[in-house]
């Protein structure tokens, strides 16, 4: 679509920057999708397990920021972000919130066009945004891995942040050595099965440092709730432990999609991923609390 981006790094580092700005640069930047292009229209699911290792959510950068020094953050603006017009989520084995559930490799390809996405007989919009947004963390043992966030960002998966979206990032080392990518055309809150609908994408970025901020971990301001989902389906899990309740939650919401949308449970899974927004709805009465699995009803629409 827009061009592979020309470089990237799979890991965060304070060596080789892909380029130099100013505080208030405006970026054009091209971003890889999460398998560095190892998923294809074409790829089955068996594939999965060939990949390479280490190529996981590519990041275009480092870029290096003129006058960045630790304790400042580095605001980024995001003014506009697109993908393209095919996407795919995955569960891979040993990955994801329900693993042991689902042990075996499982994989969907998305058509992506006019501001929706569509796959299994169903149509949702799309709401892009970038899933990596981040400065590189100080301390030894550079590269560090891109797949944990971290306090100075990295690899959030908020998927409000969206065009119009403001993340604030704190900075540890001088220079910042600020990183995206992991493109998103849709996501759920908690991105459950370890994928969203990852896509290559293109964004436009303003960096800013800000001293007059201070923060020990990532902030962000969204103009609006993206893709209002109007009516919900939410299904609950209770639980003295709050992981246990996001799973059995999800079990609950994969339990309810299967005979409503005739999926299987293992495109269920990935359809959670997408869709669904897992929310801590009581985490006060001991000693259980409540975590609730939310479906968007109106936003879904049936193409067979």
């Amino acid at each position: 679509m827009h061009g592979i981006a020309p470089r990237v790094q799979y890991g965060w580092s304070s060596r080789d920057p892909l380029m130099t700005v100013g505080s208030g640069a405006v970026l054009e930047l091209s971003f890889r999708d999460a398998s560095d292009g190892q998923v294809r229209p074409t790829s089955a699911a068996e594939e999965l397990n060939r990949h390479e290792d280490g190529r996981s959510n590519p990041i275009t950068g480092p870029i290096v920021v003129e006058g960045a020094q630790p304790g400042d953050v580095l605001q980024v603006d995001v003014l506009e972000f697109e993908v393209d017009t095919w996407g795919w989520t995955c569960s891979a084995p040993g990955f994801g919130l329900l693993a042991q559930d689902f042990p075996d490799p499982i994989l969907c390809h998305w058509e992506i066009r006019d501001g929706f996405a569509a796959a299994l007989g169903l149509r949702v919009p799309t709401a892009p945004f970038p899933g990596v947004l981040g400065t590189c963390p100080a301390g030894p043992g550079q590269p560090f891995s891109v797949i944990p966030p971290r306090g100075v960002g990295g690899n959030l998966d908020i998927r409000q942040l969206v065009a119009g979206a403001t993340a604030y990032l704190p900075v540890e080392l001088a220079g910042a050595w600020f990183g995206a990518g992991d493109g998103h055309a849709r996501q759920g809150d908690g991105e459950v099965c370890g994928s969203a609908i990852e896509t290559e994408s293109r964004g436009r970025l303003r960096l800013t440092l800000r001293r007059d901020l201070h923060l020990t971990s990532p902030a962000f301001e969204t103009p609006a709730e993206p893709r209002a989902a109007g009516a919900m389906f939410g299904t609950t899990g209770v639980e003295p432990d709050l992981m246990l309740a996001s799973q059995n939650a999800v079990r609950r919401m994969i339990e309810w999609l299967v005979p409503r949308y005739g999926v299987t449970p293992e495109d269920a899974y990935l359809l959670c991923s997408v869709l669904v927004d897992l929310r801590i709805s009581e985490v006060v009465d001991a000693p259980n609390w409540v975590v609730t699995a939310f479906f968007p009803l109106d936003l879904v629409e049936r193409t067979r």
